[in-house]
């Protein structure tokens, strides 16, 4: 009996040792668990994740000061392995994240915080420099390469940058003085560019000062770009707002956007390079647009456009203190083709011009484009339109012997300001008609009689972008402040 007493006695102090380490480990866990964030987000997407990671679990530090390219780099990396898993989404939480260039992976979602800040390191050695556009031969600001976007991708399949109106932030300035300066020895970066990708949105964010562009989709195709606010001083220079480039079935709509440059500016390859690659974009579908632009266009069609431009369908845009509505620019040397573009239910306010067709425009990749390659311009519909307080009605020159044919202007009131130019509307080289416009178009645009006003009809048929269902994901994101 004596023996089994202390065996009991033994037991028992070895149970008693067990359950105090037992609460020490469950008071421990209970305070790692106080200091941990539990986020829900909810929120609509071509693709739900079925993992999800926050960027302070690979060392960020939302300080605005730590830099935080690797842990970009590192998260991206590892979500990455979950591509045949149901893929995997990157939360951003709330703060201030510096940050240079890092690429996303396919069957993956970026997500920014209401409060989250995503701030473009200032450092040059952030962004490393890759080859020219082989549609553009070069680069945009020198010759040489290009330094790789903030947000960039390539061949990729399945990728969303979204958020709840997050912001991503260029800090540009830095890169607009190196610009005027001539201090350049590659072209500036852009804030999101995805280069031979499918199946993208862009979605629910705010980008203020970029570089260069902000929004470049390049090489790829069913894009939906949603509810972006893009900020830039009206005076910097080339800050685009969206510039779909050799692109096929994208959706651009509800975004606002104050630029120094093209609101949207629609491309596809420059010069002989552009009509070597032949991509075109096609099947652009732009609505909801509001856009100030005090020195450039609401929606520009090129002027690198030699691959093509076919199928634009723009609708319900707003312009304000604008240069002008729609312009179309090209040149001798361009190539390429500019039809079967239709815009309807444009208000604009304070312009310089609403419609302005440019046929002498110069900006040449190099000295080898071929003078033979004259552009196409066919097929270009705009109606039901009002604009007030525009200095000039429109300007519309063509090439000679090369002239842009199949204008159609229906149902537009323009009411010109009171300094306006004397003459509303100056025509060269171009052909069509019009009807209910006022005021009245120039003689090689004949009026058809009010009864025509339902001429260039805007297509009835959707395009396959329209037919893509956005799916409702939610999420309980669980991470360390």
């Amino acid at each position: 009996m004596g023996e089994k007493k202390i065996i009991f006695h033994g037991e028992i102090e070895k149970l008693l040792l067990l359950v105090a380490v037992v609460l020490l480990l469950s008071v421990s866990r209970g305070e790692c668990r106080k200091g941990r964030i539990l986020e829900a987000l909810e929120y609509s997407a071509i693709s739900c994740r079925a993992h999800s990671a926050s960027l302070v679990d690979f060392g960020g530090v939302g300080d605005g000061q730590t830099l935080n390219t690797k842990a970009f780099q590192d998260a991206v990396s590892e979500l990455s392995k979950y591509g045949s898993e149901g893929g995997a989404q990157l939360y951003v939480p709330a703060g201030k994240w510096l940050t240079g260039s890092f690429s996303l992976t396919s069957h993956f979602t970026l997500f920014l915080h209401r409060d989250a800040v995503l701030l473009a390191s200032q450092d040059i050695s952030q962004w490393p420099v890759i080859k020219p556009l082989p549609s553009y031969g070069r680069g945009r600001d020198a010759a040489a390469g290009r330094y790789t976007s903030l947000i960039f991708g390539t061949n990729l399949t399945d990728v969303i940058v979204t958020g709840d109106n997050g912001t991503i932030d260029g800090q540009g300035g830095l890169w607009w003085q190196r610009f005027h300066g001539g201090k350049l020895k590659y072209t500036r970066p852009y804030l999101i560019e995805l280069m031979y990708s499918a199946d993208i949105q862009i979605s629910n964010l705010t980008l203020l000062n970029s570089p260069s562009w902000n929004v470049h989709p390049v090489y790829s195709r069913n894009i939906l770009i949603q509810g972006i606010t893009i900020l830039a001083p009206v005076r910097s220079p080339n800050t685009d707002g969206i510039n779909p480039d050799s692109c096929t079935n994208t959706r651009i709509e509800d975004c606002y956007i104050v630029s120094g440059d093209d609101c949207v500016a629609v491309k596809s390859g420059w010069d002989e390079y552009g009509i070597a690659y032949g991509m075109p974009t096609k099947q652009l579908v732009i609505r909801r647009l509001t856009c100030i632009s005090p020195y450039s266009a609401v929606i520009a069609l090129g002027s690198e456009m030699s691959g093509g431009i076919q199928d634009v369908r723009a609708e319900d845009i707003v312009a304000i203190n604008s240069e002008s509505g729609i312009r179309i620019k090209t040149g001798i040397g361009r190539g390429g083709y500019v039809k079967d573009i239709y815009v309807r239910g444009m208000t604009m306010k304070t312009m310089k011009w609403a419609f302005w067709m440019t046929g002498n425009y110069g900006s040449h990749a190099d000295n080898h484009y071929d003078p033979k390659a004259f552009p196409v311009i066919q097929g270009i519909n705009y109606r039901d339109m009002v604009a007030e307080n525009v200095s000039m009605a429109a300007r519309l020159e063509g090439i000679p012997s090369d002239p842009f044919t199949g204008i159609c202007i229906s149902n537009v009131t323009i009411h010109l300001a009171a300094k306006a130019k004397k003459v509303p509307w100056t025509c060269t080289d171009v052909e069509g008609i019009s009807s209910g416009v006022t005021p009245t178009p120039c003689s090689t645009l004949p009026d058809q009689g009010p009864e025509k006003t339902s001429l260039c009809n805007f297509p009835a048929e959707s395009l396959p972008i329209d037919t893509v269902e956005l799916q409702k994901c939610s999420y309980g994101i669980n991470y360390y402040p």
